[in-house]
């Protein structure tokens, strides 16, 4: 089940990750894996090098549009065992949300259970692939956030209040998709949603990061999925490999 930018070949630069700086951007705390019990080791508020300073434009950018207003990180680096866990604590909600959670008691993970009950798997794989990438421990196909060049953002107001988007970060409904709110009318709350969607997209891009098509929140620079978007004929970064 893979998509079409993981064929894009990667020729790593070798940027470092590089910790954000605490007082840089609001974050989440506590960061949101970390709340679930997910197997970190070191801090998850890192990224490469190239993608922090990218980031720091994108915030110069927003103070220029939006007096006080920030960008705040909900997640960033996610080393690929971190990435396991939270697919198959994906899994599991989707299993529960059917009545089937049963059926996953024999497997460690998505691999497992794509062997043992292949219907199971067909049946919740689209539900949570759609969101989550593949932890694939091929390094030619990294998710996007173990290369350490994705985050998931926001924004927030001078007063550190969050913007209202339409919904929040890893909101795994049709209302993650970026121009959900397009079509609304002036004047209303949805049309306010998608003007500031189209505000932290504009910022996000011009400081030269791509959006996932389905995930408003979701940015990356210089992974296979910035390079499928903007025609790059490879990527710069890949999986990092700790």
């Amino acid at each position: 089940m893979r998509t079409d930018y993981l064929n894009i070949p990667i020729r790593d630069c070798g940027e470092p990750l590089q910790e954000i700086p605490e007082n840089a951007f609001p974050r989440v705390t506590p960061h949101p894996y970390l709340a679930v019990g997910a197997p970190y080791t070191g801090s998850p508020w890192r990224l490469r090098s190239g993608a922090l300073s990218a980031l720091y434009r994108v915030q110069s950018l927003l103070s220029g549009r939006r007096l006080g207003w920030r960008i705040a990180l909900f997640d960033a680096y996610r080393p690929l065992a971190v990435q396991h866990f939270m697919v198959w604590d994906a899994f599991r909600r989707e299993a529960q949300a059917v009545g089937c959670l049963t059926r996953l008691a024999s497997c460690a993970g998505p691999d497992a259970l794509e062997r043992l009950d292949p219907e199971i798997y067909a049946l919740l794989a689209p539900k949570v692939y759609r969101f989550w990438g593949i932890p694939d421990p091929d390094p030619c196909c990294p998710p996007p956030h173990s290369t350490g060049a994705a985050i998931d953002c926001k924004l927030v107001d001078g007063e550190g209040r969050d913007v209202p988007m339409g919904g929040p970060v890893d909101d795994f409904t049709d209302r993650a998709i970026p121009d959900f709110f397009a079509s609304a009318l002036p004047g209303t709350p949805e049309y306010l949603h998608h003007q500031n969607r189209e505000l932290l997209v504009s910022v996000m891009t011009q400081a030269g990061f791509a959006r996932h098509v389905g995930e408003w929140w979701h940015f990356s620079i210089g992974d296979q999925m910035w390079a499928h978007a903007v025609g790059a004929e490879h990527a710069l970064y890949g999986r990092i490999l700790s």
